[in-house]
């Protein structure tokens, strides 16, 4: 199968590529820095900066992981577009591509985020729960609204995705430092609920759907157990055997970081109904597991 990949050298992206080239499919990928992208990835996949670039690549399947980190800088009024542009702009760029090709793509399978369900409390969300109107839920919404365009030709899926815990890099690697000086410990409450993927899942997800003709639509691509923000530093400090005592006030977070404190301190216990409803079989259901894969006791 011929697959092009937005968002390639990004940590997702690069697990992904690598599975689907030990699979034997042939990648092609969108980067920035396609020099740099170069140096991250297998050999075998070609990189292009523009999509005319790849008006010669005729792929059977598309997969959209491109977007600016959501949660690295405060969200001024500029940030926000910058967000919507690298998610709702490039999809959109991507959508009028797709349409200039000859035969377009078997599937599309297009990136998402819990956020769309907004904040919640801790029950079960599952894709058909009511949406809580802000802005990552309004992020989301226009994402995957611009990825639909192409639903009456191309099968659509899109990933609504958690937490991805990885060995390198994602959100984990930025409470490491805390958490290994016992310095670490809940966010505000603690009471706010984490929906996590480990990366191995998440990879075998998209895999699964992209070789599973008759599925599309939204799908949550989370563990079937989130945890509140409480029991995953439990787990973390447990796992590098370090006390968490320190509680972050979230009067002091949302001074720091304002609109975006949102992220961690408010929450979904989101549910991977239709993924498993379609016959997925995670590998990584507890988040205790998941973090002792990924991680080395200090």
């Amino acid at each position: 199968m011929k697959i092009f990949i937005t968002g390639i050298s990004g940590l997702i992206g690069r697990a992904l590529t690598t599975e689907l080239i030990k699979r034997k499919h042939t990648v092609a990928g969108l980067s920035r820095d396609c020099e740099r992208a170069a140096k991250r990835l297998p050999r075998a996949v070609s990189l292009v900066s523009e999509f005319q670039e790849a008006t010669d690549f005729l792929p059977d399947a598309v997969i959209n992981l491109a977007g600016a980190p959501i949660a690295d800088k405060r969200w001024s009024e500029a940030r926000k577009q910058t967000l919507l542009a690298s998610r709702v702009s490039l999809t959109e760029a991507l959508i009028q591509w797709i349409g200039e090709l000859e035969h377009p793509p078997e599937v599309l399978l297009s990136g998402s985020a819990v956020g769309y369900y907004g904040r919640h409390g801790k029950a079960l969300l599952t894709e058909t729960a009511a949406p809580h109107q802000e802005f990552t839920h309004e992020l989301c919404q226009r994402w995957e609204q611009a990825a639909l365009q192409v639903d009456e030709r191309t099968r659509v899926c899109l990933l609504r995705t958690g937490l991805v815990i990885a060995p390198q890099g994602g959100f984990l690697a930025k409470m490491l430092t805390p958490f290994r000086l016992g310095l670490g410990g809940p966010l505000g409450s603690g009471r706010q609920m984490m929906s996590w993927i480990h990366l191995t899942d998440m990879v075998q997800a998209i895999i699964y759907l992209l070789e599973h003709s008759q599925l599309q639509g939204p799908f949550n691509l989370t563990a079937p157990q989130p945890v509140s923000n409480e029991a995953f530093s439990r787990a973390l400090a447990n796992q590098l055997r370090r006390p968490a005592f320190f509680r972050m006030p979230a009067i002091l977070l949302r001074l720091m970081l304002g609109e975006m404190s949102d992220l961690l301190l408010t929450g979904q216990a989101v549910f991977p109904e239709r993924l498993l409803e379609a016959g997925y079989q995670f590998q990584f259901r507890e988040v205790s597991t998941a973090l002792a894969d990924v991680l080395e006791p200090s």
